[in-house]
Parts: structure tokens; C-alpha cells; sequence
């Protein structure tokens, strides 16, 4: 069963999913790291890839950039097609001095200045947080490949060009970097986790399709809000590469 935007079939996409935003960094990953790929979707040319990677299926598919554009996608691949574990791959801008060029940051929780999470009628804030098992997971890998990490909160951005640096704002409260992405994966993730609860049959014993379904943000610090520094094209290849192994390792221990 297609989608507006996915022409894959049931069985074309594996539980455990990379999502780059970029639909061409979706194809170098996959055609990188996984064998034996098929393409399963080119739909607005947002590419998506299924493949093994040690022996296990796994899925790339690009999501475009922004809340509502990886919205729409992770929210069909939970619902339509069965995806149970997604790992978003990206880059984003260090806001703290400590967190430098190259490091892979991993989202424990993802803070946000969207109104994404206004649909669910909270009165309230909510804070959106990773699977602690693919966070697990992703830190262990990180450690056995020494490669440098750091673990806590970032921020989704609305925007990219701003009119005030506000990046500065959320540094005082401990955010690491800034993305666009995570808060809206890690919102769809746990509703469709949560399917059924606080509802008026909650007590009784329904089966929720999508229970086991989880999402991790990690990301490659590709410049500094602090320094100004920022890598070259050459540095991104290879320091992106060290990222991609780490999340490929969790979907490969699923």
C-alpha cells in the first residue's frame, strides 16, 4: 500500500530505518554500507533504500529538512509500513564552547521553538526524548569505535536564518547544538508507542501494533555557533562516515 509520498510496498522497508535529511545522502549511505539494496522509493525524489548490513535488514530513506517534512515521513513509515526503529543521521551547529567539529552528538531529548506538539492538545510542555535502548545501544558503539561523543539535549529549530542568535538562549539551558528535525521523530515515536493510553478503554487488553517503536537523533557537529569554525566538504566525508557506522550498529543490534 502506497502513500502520497512513499511508493513502497508492505515488506519493502525493514524495522530499522537511517534517515538522513538528504534523499542523495540516503544513496551514499546505502550504496556505501549495505548490500544488495533495492530502491523502494523516488517519490519527490526523497530516496529510500532497503539493503543488509551484517546480515540484517536495514532501511536509508532521506526525510527533506524541517519538523514537517520528517513529520510526514517518519509518521508513515511507523503506521504504514511497519517501522519500528528510526535513526535520524544528520549534522548540526555546536552552541556550547565543548562541543567541537567532528564530535557526534546523541540526543537524549530534543527541545524545540515549534508549536509541532500543539496537536496533541497538552496543557503543558512536553519533553521529547530518545529510546533508551538505540541510545544505549549508540553510545556503546561509539565507545568501541573511540570515536568522540557527547549525550544530552538539542534543539529543533523552525528556523535556519534567524533575525536574533537565540542559539544563545538555549546554550544557557544546556542544549548542545541545533538541528530542525528531532523533536517532531521523537513526538510521532512515542504517541504511536503510547496508542491507546488515557483513553476511556485503556484497561482493556488491546494489542498496540506499534509498542515497540523508537527513534534516536545522532548527529555529526558540522560547525560551531561559538568559533565560527565550519568543516570543508572533505572533512564532512569522513567525519560523517564515523556517524553513519555508529547507527548502523544499533539497527545491525536489533
Amino acid at each position: 500500500m502506497s502513500t502520497p509520498h512513499n511508493s513502497a510496498n508492505p515488506g519493502d522497508i525493514a524495522e530499522s530505518i537511517l534517515l538522513p535529511g538528504d534523499p542523495l545522502r540516503a544513496k551514499v549511505i546505502a550504496e556505501t554500507f549495505l548490500s544488495d539494496i533495492v530502491c523502494f522509493n523516488s517519490v519527490r525524489n526523497m530516496l529510500g533504500y532497503t539493503g543488509t548490513y551484517k546480515g540484517k535488514p536495514v532501511s536509508v530513506m532521506g526525510t527533506g529538512m524541517g519538523m514537517p517534512s520528517i513529520g510526514i515521513y517518519s509518521y508513515e513509515l511507523i503506521h504504514f509500513y511497519g517501522v519500528k526503529n528510526l535513526i535520524r543521521v544528520g549534522s548540526c551547529g555546536s552552541i556550547v564552547k565543548n562541543v567541537r567539529i567532528g564530535d557526534i552528538v546523541m540526543a537524549q531529548g530534543a527541545c524545540t521553538n515549534s508549536s509541532y506538539a500543539l496537536q496533541y492538545g497538552l496543557n503543558g510542555t512536553f519533553s521529547a526524548i530518545a529510546s533508551y535502548d538505540l541510545l544505549h545501544k549508540a553510545v556503546k558503539s561509539a565507545e568501541a569505535h573511540g570515536y568522540p561523543y557527547v549525550v544530552g539535549n538539542v534543539l529543533s529549530s523552525d528556523t535556519f536564518y534567524t533575525e536574533t542568535p537565540v542559539w544563545k538562549d538555549w546554550a544557557k539551558m544546556g542544549c548542545l547544538g541545533v538541528e530542525m528535525e528531532t523533536f517532531a521523530l521523537y513526538c510521532n515515536a512515542v504517541r504511536a508507542a503510547n496508542a491507546g493510553e488515557g483513553s476511556d478503554d485503556a484497561s482493556k487488553d488491546t494489542a498496540n501494533p506499534f509498542e515497540d517503536v523508537k527513534a534516536l537523533g545522532i548527529f555529526t557537529v558540522s560547525d560551531s555557533l561559538v568559533t565560527g569554525e565550519a568543516t570543508t566538504a572533505e572533512e564532512r566525508q569522513n567525519k560523517f562516515t564515523n556517524m553513519m557506522e555508529v547507527a548502523l550498529d544499533v539497527a545491525a543490534d536489533l
